[in-house]
C-alpha cells in the first residue's frame, strides 16, 4: 500500500529522450456552465525514437459530445521530427498544442483545425501520483523483451474553456493525466532488449505476486480468442461519486474471461493506493468491428478482492466509441493496433467484511487489440464436473476457416460423442459471438 508522499520527480515529468516510446495524455469529463451539456476528452502526445530515421510524433485528440451521441477526431502524426519539447521542464507541444506544468498543477490547450474546436484546459491535481505496480516492481512494467514506466494522477479538478466554430462556453470537471516512457514499440515488441536483464527481473517479480495472489484451479469454462492476445489490453479509469477513484490495466493472455493478469488500484483518499492483484473478469456485452474483423468488450465485469476488501463493478460504454487503427507496415502476423475508446458509468458496491457501501459513478473505457491477419477466431471449453458428469465440450469459430466446429466428448452419467461442422457467411460475424 502506497504512503501519502509523491513518488514523481520533477525529471519524471519531463522527456526521456532517446527512449523508443513516451507520451503523454489528459482524459476529462466536464459539462458546460451555461446550457450543462456534458463532454468528455481525450489528447495523447506521443513520440518515438527507435533509430535515426525511425522517428515520428503524433497527436491524437477524441472529443466526445454526450448530448449528441457522437465525437470529434483529431488525428496529426510527424514521421520526420519528434515533439516539441522544452528542457529542464515539462512542456510538450504539437504545432500549436501544448501541456505544461509541474505537479500539482497544469495548463493545457488543444486546437482541433479540422472541426475549428480549442479546448483550454487547467488542471490542478486532487490525488497524489501513483506509478502502476509502484509497490511491486517500483512502478517498472514488461512489453516483450523492453519495459516501460506508467505513471498516472487519477483525479483532478479541471476548468477552462470549450471553443467551437467562434462560440466559447466555460467548463468545469475532473480529470486524469498520464506519463509514460520506455524501450519498446508495439508493432516490434521483441527487437528491443538494450536492459533484457532489467526486463526479465521485472518479469519474474510480477509473476510472482500474481501466483502468490492466485490458487490455479480448474474451471468449469475457458474461452480464448485470437484477439484478446498479450498485445492487448483492457483499460479503465473511473471516478466514483464518493470520492473514490481506481485504474484497471488487464493483460488479455487469449483470455475472454477469468482472472485478470494486470492490477486493479484504487485509491480512496487521492494519497493511499491499495493494488487488487486477485481481480477476475468477464465481458457482458461485446462489439463487432466489422471493417477490421474483431470483438472487444462494451461492458465488462469485474470482482476484485484483497484482504477483507471485495469490489464488484460493472462498466459499461455508453456514447458511440471511436474505433482508432494503426495498420502495421509489413505485418507478417499482425494487421495492425486498434483502441476503442469511449465514456460510461460504473456501478457496484464494495465491502470490507463491516460495511456494504453501493457505488455509482462515471468511467473511460478503452480496450486495446492488436489484431491478427486470420482475423477472429475462438475456442470455448466447457468441462463437465462430478457429480453432474464427467465430459467436455468444445466450440471453435473461425471467420478465417468461415466455419463453426463443436465437438462433444462426454463419459459420465453415459458415453456421448458428438461432432458438427457449420459453415459461417459474412454476415454471421457479427453475431458469432454477441454472447460471450
Amino acid at each position: 500500500m502506497a504512503t501519502n508522499k509523491n513518488p514523481w520527480s520533477s525529471q519524471d515529468e519531463q522527456e526521456h529522450y532517446p527512449c523508443v516510446m513516451e507520451w503523454w495524455c489528459a482524459e476529462a469529463f466536464f459539462s458546460s456552465l451555461k446550457n450543462k451539456n456534458e463532454w468528455s476528452v481525450k489528447v495523447a502526445f506521443t513520440e518515438w525514437f527507435e533509430k535515426a530515421k525511425t522517428i515520428g510524433s503524433i497527436q491524437n485528440m477524441t472529443l466526445f459530445d454526450h448530448a449528441a451521441n457522437t465525437h470529434y477526431i483529431l488525428y496529426e502524426r510527424d514521421d520526420t521530427k519528434k515533439l516539441d519539447v522544452k528542457k529542464k521542464t515539462f512542456d510538450v507541444r504539437y504545432k500549436d498544442s501544448f501541456m505544461k506544468g509541474l505537479y500539482p498543477s497544469y495548463v493545457m490547450h488543444f486546437h482541433d483545425p479540422n472541426h475549428d474546436i480549442a479546448l483550454d484546459l487547467t488542471y490542478k491535481a486532487a490525488s497524489l501520483p501513483h506509478w502502476v505496480a509502484q509497490d511491486i516492481t517500483g512502478g517498472w512494467l514488461p512489453m516483450g523483451l523492453g519495459a516501460y514506466r506508467y505513471g498516472f494522477i487519477p483525479r483532478n479538478t479541471v476548468s477552462g474553456t470549450l471553443t467551437i466554430q467562434g462560440r466559447t462556453q466555460e467548463i468545469k470537471g475532473q480529470g486524469y493525466f498520464e506519463h509514460v516512457w520506455g524501450d519498446f514499440l508495439y508493432d516490434n515488441p521483441l527487437t528491443n532488449a538494450a536492459d533484457f536483464g532489467h526486463t526479465i527481473r521485472t518479469y519474474a517479480k510480477l509473476i510472482g505476486w500474481w501466483m502468490k495472489n492466485h490458487h490455479p484451479r480448474i474451471p468449469y469454462s475457458l474461452m480464448f480468442s485470437t484477439e484478446n492476445n498479450p498485445f492487448g489490453y483492457d483499460w479503465v479509469w473511473a471516478l466514483l461519486d464518493n470520492g473514490w477513484s481506481l485504474f484497471l490495466g488487464n493483460i488479455m493472455f487469449w483470455l475472454m474471461k477469468g482472472p485478470v493478469t494486470g492490477i486493479l488500484i484504487l485509491t480512496k483518499d487521492g494519497e493511499t493506493y491499495t493494488e487488487f492483484s486477485n481481480v477476475s473478469f468477464k465481458y457482458n456485452n461485446l462489439r463487432y468491428g466489422k471493417e477490421y474483423d474483431f470483438y472487444y468488450p462494451s461492458e465488462l465485469e469485474i470482482i476484485a478482492t484483497q484482504g477483507k476488501e471485495r469490489l464488484h463493478l460493472t462498466f459499461t460504454m455508453t456514447v458511440e466509441p471511436r474505433e482508432y487503427f494503426t495498420r502495421f507496415s509489413g505485418g507478417k502476423y499482425w494487421t495492425g493496433l486498434v483502441i476503442c475508446e469511449a465514456p460510461g458509468v460504473v456501478k457496484g458496491e464494495y465491502t470490507n467484511g463491516e460495511d456494504n457501501i453501493t457505488l455509482t459513478g462515471i468511467c473511460k473505457i478503452e480496450p486495446q487489440r492488436q489484431l491478427s491477419i486470420l482475423g477472429h477466431n475462438s475456442l470455448q471449453i466447457d468441462i463437465t464436473k462430478p457429480p453432474k458428469g464427467v465430459g467436455m465440450d468444445l466450440t471453435l469459430v473461425s471467420h478465417y476457416l468461415r466455419k463453426k466446429m463443436m465437438v462433444a466428448l462426454h463419459l459420465v452419467p453415459r458415453p456421448r460423442f458428438q461432432f458438427k461442422i457449420t459453415p459461417l457467411c459474412k454476415k454471421d460475424f457479427s453475431t458469432s459471438m454477441r454472447k460471450p
